[in-house]
């Protein structure tokens, strides 16, 4: 598998020959999107907004295969190749944990162990995609609202149960080595990919012989939907947007800057919408470091 650098402002190829997307191709999905994050980083989520609002509008068209990595992961060749040197990564990332996240920004206990979280991460992803990617949410959602350290076992746990996941199960695979291989195997595609910065998205169709496409940082919403259209070879249009209501009872949490950028509107027009679903009881707001999010309250 092998991927090809781009960046915003490099003309992408043009074809002349015309593909139209049959009822077929639409159900094997035929881009996969391998996109790699931070969990534990709020500069990588900046791509959030725009990933959730690629799902919404063109998600008949891909898959997305989230990758975990950090600068704190950042390995050679022996420690992918050697299970047992993935301790020494664990050990690294416990003794500077403030790299990961910074919880005097948010005024938050510090976190002791932060490479229990990618555990916890690719534990809940043992049972699936989706219980995997409902882990990492609440993850971030924990990281911005909870006072107390959420890398700790009873925590972890709690946010399994949470989001609903077999909590036997998940307490079993926490520090398994089925855990530690599934990140190990995270950190070998990012140093293959050479991966140097979170986020990064690559992109890879069907059509392209296995050769992805890899945008690294995190770029306005147009330059993924040209990526998408360029790579389908064909021009597509997007789906209406739920309505608000509707993606805060699928997302559950959402900051008014997001909505704006997902809803094509101004911050202040977003917050005016989530204060009617306020009025509502339909969600809470919740302000932090000066931003205004929104807690979906109909479960």
């Amino acid at each position: 598998m092998s991927f090809k650098q781009t960046e915003p402002y490099i003309e992408l190829n043009t074809r002349t020959k015309k593909v139209q997307c049959s009822y077929f191709d639409l159900l094997k999905k035929p881009i996969e999107i391998y996109l790699f994050i931070d969990p534990i980083c709020p500069t990588s989520w900046t791509i959030n907004p725009y990933i959730k609002k690629l799902q919404l509008e063109y998600g008949r068209f891909f898959t997305i295969r989230p990758i975990l990595c950090s600068k704190m992961l950042r390995v050679n060749q022996r420690i992918v190749e050697d299970p047992i040197l993935i301790e020494e990564v664990i050990t690294r990332m416990n003794r500077h944990p403030e790299k990961c996240f910074d919880p005097k920004e948010y005024h938050k206990n510090p976190i002791k162990y932060p490479a229990d979280i990618f555990f916890a991460i690719k534990a809940a992803e043992l049972q699936g995609i989706n219980a995997g990617r409902r882990y990492l949410q609440k993850i971030q959602e924990y990281l911005l609202l909870n006072q107390d350290d959420i890398s700790v076992d009873e925590v972890l746990i709690d946010i399994a149960k949470e989001v609903k996941l077999d909590v036997e199960e998940f307490k079993r695979d926490l520090h398994s080595n089925s855990a530690k291989k599934a990140l190990r195997c995270d950190l070998k595609v990012s140093r293959e990919m050479e991966i140097d910065q979170a986020p990064s998205i690559v992109f890879f169709s069907e059509s392209e012989e296995d050769e992805g496409l890899k945008i690294a940082g995190s770029y306005s919403y147009d330059i993924y939907v040209r990526v998408l259209s360029t790579l389908l070879q064909t021009a597509v249009k997007p789906f209406d947007k739920p309505d608000l209501e509707d993606f805060m009872s699928y997302y559950h949490f959402s900051s008014s800057e997001e909505i704006a950028i997902i809803y094509d509107l101004p911050v202040k027009k977003a917050e005016q919408e989530m204060k009617k679903l306020q009025l509502k009881q339909i969600v809470k707001k919740v302000c932090i470091s000066g931003q205004s999010y929104w807690h979906y309250l109909k479960q």
